[in-house]
């Protein structure tokens, strides 16, 4: 397959998205995984209920509780593409019981990370109680987050949180009730009620709802609290003061919003606000705030959160307005005011039940704090709502078109999560690139400079490693070239790609610079083990260590080595993409880079024993052995553009830059090589170097002469009378 084709391929995938297999496959999982491994003591599994994809575990006869696996009720796949399977035993009373770890194609679970440490990870929701989790909307519990495998771990809790409620509502576990709608009429919103004007009367309806707390309320709600630290720190106000009163009310519902807000305002909601949107205002006065200090830090009001059954609205700074005045007449005075938007893509009713769970801290050292939650209840009163006509009972596809949708909307809600608490990493990275960028387009003013350019160099490289390899993980592999080549193949949700927001990042970043520069924009500057590499090199060359410079032949007949590699590997990928996986460890990049070189003492004496190589000879690696760089390097010669700028005496008689090239990819004759080349662009400093370059200190002596030489006149000899002084 061409590069073009390639890329022709990709776009496709990320807009023609074909849906993944929904096939039953616990019943796979239940010959091969012992009762008594899912759930201590039990000793069989029953046979699979007919009504859902869960069989009894047994005990004696007795049933203890219900296993299941997760890819049989949500679709979210891993990095790799492909569905985590993971077998969950739930009990009666809809607290998990047991999970087992039982099939997945994740590369850095299976060569990075050791498997006994992702098996404590899964055992660790033993115990987690499902009835919790409904009623916070999934946000009862804290995910241990592996460093290394932060998507993974993320993608393995949705899985077992999402399908864990679905089968608990299915079999009324806990006393959740299953997923059906309730009977009797359904309403909606009617447009043309009517609210009353007056902040009093909309109390007393029901149209405002509100929290009010005072320091004494307070103060005993934390004397209550296990951890005597917060008694021991009580408000000192009389305990009749307010702490806090809140309001709330949905004003995206016509007749409520315009009685609050005034008609001019109503119509700014309803301007910002885009079809299926929702909107709160919530109004607070007294000693604590509702905002919290999140929303001055970066845009996270850390204090309230809305919550609807399994549905949870944390608010940003996007989805918030400051109210500056209430039209209502007799409206009390409040000392902040604001609107808040629900977004259409979160499932909110607003025909149903909802509570804002307010956050109440506590201080209880010098960065230790305690907290607890207080809730305040809301329901659009029924005079703003209106019976929906019954509607014919859905067929079984449309039936299944709608469950698709769901399935899609919290898959996209996934990625969507990780890339918000991903955003100050994808921001470094886009001025790491826009920087990388502007240093390519004028690069004959960036290398001008030797010195500073050297130091612009070390210090990018050393962010690539720092931030882009350690802190972030961000080092592309020939693994995910695999995956891609199975995405192609297999046809899995291009929301696959989206779960790694800087992997997917630079691969379109790398995409985009094949087409100008070739394999170097990343090999050269964005690839984290090549910037160790090369940081290591200069290292050794300050400390003397002498540098070897193997001869051209010889150094000619390595460089098909990586290509070789790499072909081996994608072969091995069209038989077993798993098999393949475990070859791809010929990159050291997962211990170096990932891991930071905590792993098991073979993988880290390989990942030494090259770093050794570079510093002999500089990127022994990436010049022979890198399969990614081959891969790279194939579409490297349809880049558009030859950036590098040349003499025409460059490589005869001049051999300056050729050996000089810190990867030896200038060729004797002068030519370079666009597959070897890293665009370190040291060739180009050295283009304009007036002590090194001979042909520009050839045209730097022909300017001396010209400027040294005598006075003429104007037949062209020398001493002119005119130019003698007059007698």
């Amino acid at each position: 397959m061409t590069y073009r084709r390639l890329l022709l391929s990709l776009i496709s995938l990320l807009i023609f998205a074909l849906p993944a297999p929904a096939e039953p496959v616990l019943s796979k999982f239940l010959t091969e995984v012992a009762a008594d491994d899912l759930v201590a003591g039990a000793d069989g599994f029953g046979p699979i209920r007919e009504d859902a994809a869960v069989a009894p575990i047994l005990k004696a006869g007795d049933t203890i509780g219900w296993a299941f696996v997760t890819s049989d009720f949500v679709g979210t796949t891993g990095y790799s593409g492909k569905p985590i399977h993971t077998m969950v035993a739930v009990d009666k009373d809809a607290r998990i019981i047991g999970v087992s770890l039982v099939k997945h194609s994740e590369p850095i679970v299976l060569i990075g990370i050791p498997d006994a440490k992702m098996k404590a990870m899964a055992a660790g929701y033993v115990g987690l109680n499902l009835v919790e989790e409904a009623n916070s909307g999934g946000t009862a519990h804290e995910v241990d987050i592996i460093s290394g495998a932060t998507v993974t771990v993320m993608v393995i809790d949705d899985s077992i949180v999402r399908s864990g409620l679905k089968v608990a509502r299915a079999l009324g576990l806990g006393g959740l009730r299953p997923e059906e709608k309730a009977t009797g009429p359904a309403f909606e919103v009617n447009p043309e009620a009517a609210a009353p004007t007056n902040w009093m009367a909309m109390e007393g309806d029901g149209t405002l709802r509100r929290l009010s707390l005072d320091v004494g309320q307070i103060n005993a709600a934390f004397a209550a609290m296990e951890d005597q630290r917060a008694a021991e720190r009580p408000l000192t106000e009389a305990p009749e003061t307010t702490f806090i009163e809140m309001q709330t009310a949905l004003v995206s519902v016509p007749a409520i919003g315009k009685a609050i807000l005034g008609e001019a305002e109503y119509g700014n909601l309803a301007g910002w606000l885009q079809p299926g949107d929702h909107a709160i205002v919530i109004a607070g006065r007294g000693l604590y705030s509702f905002k919290g200090s999140g929303y001055v830090r970066g845009g996270i009001f850390d204090r309230i959160v809305l919550i609807q059954g399994d549905v949870s609205v944390r608010f940003r700074d996007r989805m918030h307005k400051r109210l500056v005045a209430v039209a209502a007449e007799g409206a009390p005075q409040f000392t902040e005011t604001d609107l808040f938007k629900i977004p259409a893509d979160v499932g909110f009713d607003p025909t149903q039940p909802f509570r804002i769970q307010l956050l109440v801290q506590r201080e209880v050292g010098p960065i230790e704090k305690l907290f607890t939650t207080f809730d305040l209840g809301y329901q659009v009163p029924q005079a703003y709502l209106r019976p929906v006509a019954t509607a014919p009972a859905a067929t079984p596809t449309e039936a299944e078109v709608a469950a698709a949708r769901d399935e899609d909307a919290a898959q996209a809600e996934l990625w969507k999560k990780i890339w918000l608490g991903s955003s100050t990493e994808i921001a470094v990275l886009g001025v790491m690139l826009f920087v990388l960028t502007a240093a390519f387009f004028f690069q004959a003013w960036v290398t001008r400079n030797e010195r500073v350019f050297f130091w612009f160099r070390i210090g990018y490289l050393s962010v690539t490693l720092v931030f882009l390899g350690w802190y972030a993980n961000a080092q592309l592999s020939v693994v995910n070239l695999m995956a891609l080549f199975g995405a192609l193949v297999s046809g899995f949700s291009w929301q696959a790609f989206l779960l790694d927001p800087l992997t997917f990042i630079l691969w379109f970043a790398v995409a985009a610079s094949l087409i100008f520069w070739g394999r170097g924009a990343y090999c050269g500057w964005l690839c984290p083990f090549g910037a160790l590499q090369e940081l290591l090199n200069r290292v050794a060359k300050a400390l003397h260590i002498p540098q070897w410079t193997l001869p051209w032949g010889l150094h000619e007949r390595l460089w098909p080595v990586k290509y070789m590699i790499f072909l081996g590997l994608f072969g091995v990928s069209l038989m077993s993409i798993e098999q393949a996986e475990h070859l791809a460890e010929v990159e050291p990049f997962k211990t170096a880079i990932i891991l930071k070189f905590v792993r098991a003492w073979p993988f880290v004496a390989y990942a030494a024993a090259l770093l050794m190589a570079g510093l002999f000879v500089e990127r022994f690696y990436c010049r022979y052995l890198c399969p990614l760089g081959a891969a790279l390097a194939i579409p490297a010669r349809l880049r558009m553009f030859d950036w590098l700028k040349r003499y025409h005496e460059c490589g005869h008689p001049c051999q300056s830059c050729a050996n000089q090239c810190p990867v030896q990819a200038i060729h004797p004759t002068g030519e370079i090589n666009p597959n070897e080349c890293v665009n370190c662009l040291h060739c180009q400093v050295l283009y304009q170097s007036k002590t090194v370059c001979p042909v520009v200190i050839k045209k730097a002596k022909r300017r001396e002469t010209v400027g040294t030489a005598a006075p003429r006149d104007l037949t062209g000899h020398p001493n002119s009378p005119k130019s003698q002084p007059a007698e």
